[in-house]
């Protein structure tokens, strides 16, 4: 399941990235809260259908998912908050923003 979760995990976590990267939200901390609850729906019922597929038992997959939500949520805000603190990936958008701002003055 560890593999499969890595593989499917991947590629929602880069969508789940893009859509996020076009958010308007200003407010740090409203916008990793927002994104933790976000992620965690899609990585919950990601686990859930691959529990479920790879046991056999829907019940097993619900178990499953259910185990991980908060551990993974406050895990994934804390990651969240380390990786917007040293601003990795956001060079683009606050260059954006800046230029932005001196196109309307």
């Amino acid at each position: 399941m560890g593999a499969c979760e890595l593989l499917t995990k991947m590629v929602l976590y880069y969508i789940h990235e893009r859509v996020w990267f076009k958010s308007t939200i200003k407010s740090s901390n409203k916008r990793h809260i927002l994104k933790t609850f976000s992620w965690r729906g899609v990585g919950t019922i990601d686990t859930i259908i691959l529990g479920w597929v790879i046991t056999g038992n829907p019940l097993t997959g619900l178990k499953i998912g259910g185990a991980e939500v908060i551990t993974k949520m406050l895990l994934y805000f804390g990651h969240e908050k380390l990786w917007y603190r040293i601003n990795f990936g956001l060079d683009k958008r606050n260059k954006r923003k800046q230029l932005e701002k001196l196109n309307n003055q």
